[in-house]
């Protein structure tokens, strides 16, 4: 960022991580376990109202939260400055947020892909009537938005979709069933997937609809809310079934690029999905750093055991790793959505550094979770410590904006179809110079590609994930060197240790870094930086 942005998003950063660990942490341990939502299905007349009870804290908590202009400043001026936010003012307050509610965030993102779709692609008299609603950072009633996409015989094949689009003298009028419709009944809007009559079969045959939760004059869109799921974790936003009943819609853009206008906001959301495992890293680091430090068993604090020191140490490295690799990614599609001088080339890189970070930091935050668990011993089992939600809030990223074997494919289709490993080898020997362990990753990969050439597509679809989980581990040690290069003594630290974590697979360690590198990583003793947030 310039000095501006710089400073104002220090000051805004520093205000809301006070805010999140003093208030919105608690709000949201409330919510989790008493305070869930809950449907209100008819009204004291018996008329289907669909209503979704929301607690007190929760609501503080929304407005706390959309006033930072989380959402707003993309989308429109910051007062102070007269100029818009980044991504990178976004994704770093969704990645406090994460942190303490990393259900909440849900419908943040949410709201962010709306905002998106319809400031990029409605018409003037769309956008004029609901975009400043949704963007709103106090100024006007807000608006939070949802995306309903998933369809009970459809999941992850989006193309199966069933849901009709039937015109109408003013819009048009949906009708079908949302599977998976999460903040139904806290949105005020909705981007929704629905095929015209006589539009073809498939994704290419879906087109996109602006739908308000209410009309108008505050009676029902004929929108019916048949139960909310009963979640594992991320209780904090209401999932539910949707029945669309000749709810009233508005098109949004070319009725032929529904889907792909679903997708770049889809692109947006699985950023937040990583940004959001981060934060839960972030969280479950903290807590097991803490707990070690004040725990004593047999005599001696926790910290000063050998293994919990290589624990620590590690998660220190993996999370800040994965967090850098994130901004850098952040870094590249800012450009691409706010530049119109992006080339196709960063384009395909930003799809796929997409997909291999989304899948890598989901999985990174299930085992952060456990690992704080096991920290804590039984006390980390227990309700009243915050590590048993931190495992059930973690599992679903994994899942929402698309699983490890959809965003496989997802690379695999780059390959074929953009030649995206050859942008990737080209990034990577770029910013990896020198390297003696990314140099062998490299020709590790390029013999993959090599043995995947005379492959069918099952042979491909087999090596899927291996191939991903490959380049992800190219793109995070390049990250680390980049990182190095400030040639501050701790981040050469990380480097050292990520690298020998990645790619040295014997069991033997001589080198024992992550107990050489425990004070300067996890204490900070003798480092040049503070601790950052």
């Amino acid at each position: 960022m310039d000095a501006e942005l710089y400073e104002y998003t220090v000051q805004r950063l520093s205000k809301f991580q006070k805010l999140c660990f003093e208030e919105i942490d608690q709000r949201a341990a409330h919510t989790d376990r008493e305070g869930q939502p809950k449907l209100i299905r008819y009204d004291k007349f018996g008329n289907d109202v669909s209503e979704v009870w929301l607690n007190e804290g929760y609501k503080k908590t929304i407005h706390d939260t959309y006033q930072t202009g989380i959402v707003g400043y993309l989308h429109k001026n910051i007062p102070e400055l007269n100029r818009k936010a980044d991504y990178h003012y976004s994704y770093a307050l969704g990645y406090l947020l994460s942190q303490v509610e990393s259900g909440f965030y849900c419908p943040v993102t949410l709201t962010m892909a709306a905002a998106y779709l319809i400031d990029e692609y409605a018409d003037e008299e769309l956008k004029a009537k609901y975009l400043p609603h949704v963007i709103s950072t106090g100024d006007v009633e807000l608006y939070e938005g949802a995306t309903f996409l998933t369809e009970r015989q459809g999941g992850s094949d989006v193309g199966a979709n069933e849901t009709k689009a039937v015109k109408a003298d003013m819009g048009y009028h949906l009708y079908g069933e949302k599977y998976f419709a999460s903040n139904a009944g806290a949105c005020k809007i909705a981007a929704v997937l629905a095929r015209m009559e006589g539009a073809p079969a498939g994704t290419k045959g879906l087109s996109l609809f602006l739908v308000p939760w209410k009309k108008d004059d505050g009676t029902s869109n004929q929108i019916h809310i048949r139960r909310l799921k009963d979640k594992l974790g991320v209780r904090a936003v209401p999932s539910a079934e949707v029945e669309l009943n000749g709810a009233e819609a508005f098109l949004i853009g070319d009725p032929s690029r529904g889907f792909y206008y679903m997708m770049e906001a889809l692109n947006l959301s699985r950023i937040s999905n990583a940004i959001a495992s981060a934060g839960i890293m972030r969280r479950a680091y903290i807590e097991a750093k803490g707990y070690a430090e004040q725990r004593i068993a047999f005599g001696k604090k926790l910290t000063e055991s050998p293994m919990i020191q290589e624990t620590l140490c590690k998660m220190a490295v993996r999370q800040e790793v994965q967090t850098s690799a994130c901004f850098e990614l952040i870094q590249l599609f800012d450009k691409v959505m706010r530049e119109k001088t992006s080339t196709d080339e960063e384009k395909m890189l930003t799809r796929l550094f997409i997909a291999l970070l989304k899948a890598k930091t989901a999985e990174e935050a299930i085992a952060f979770s456990h690992e704080a668990i096991e920290m804590h011993g039984g006390n980390g089992y227990i309700e009243d410590f915050v590590t048993p939600r931190l495992l059930r809030d973690s599992q679903v990223l994994t899942v929402w904006e698309g699983t490890a074997n959809i965003l496989g494919l997802e690379v695999l289709r780059l390959i074929k179809k953009h030649a995206v490993h050859l942008l990737f080898l080209s990034w990577i020997r770029k910013n990896s110079a020198g390297s003696t362990a990314i140099h062998n990753g490299i020709r590790e990969l390029e013999d993959l590609l090599a043995f995947l050439e005379n492959q069918k597509e099952a042979g491909w679809k087999f090596h899927a994930k291996k191939l991903s989980a490959l380049m992800c581990d190219l793109l995070l040690s390049t990250v680390a060197l980049k990182d190095a290069k400030s040639g501050d003594q701790r981040k050469q630290a990380i480097a050292d240790i990520w690298l020998e974590d990645c790619w040295n697979n014997s069991y033997k360690d001589e080198k024992m870094l992550a107990i050489k590198y425990y004070d300067l990583i996890v204490e900070y003793k003798g480092s040049v930086m503070n601790a950052y947030i």
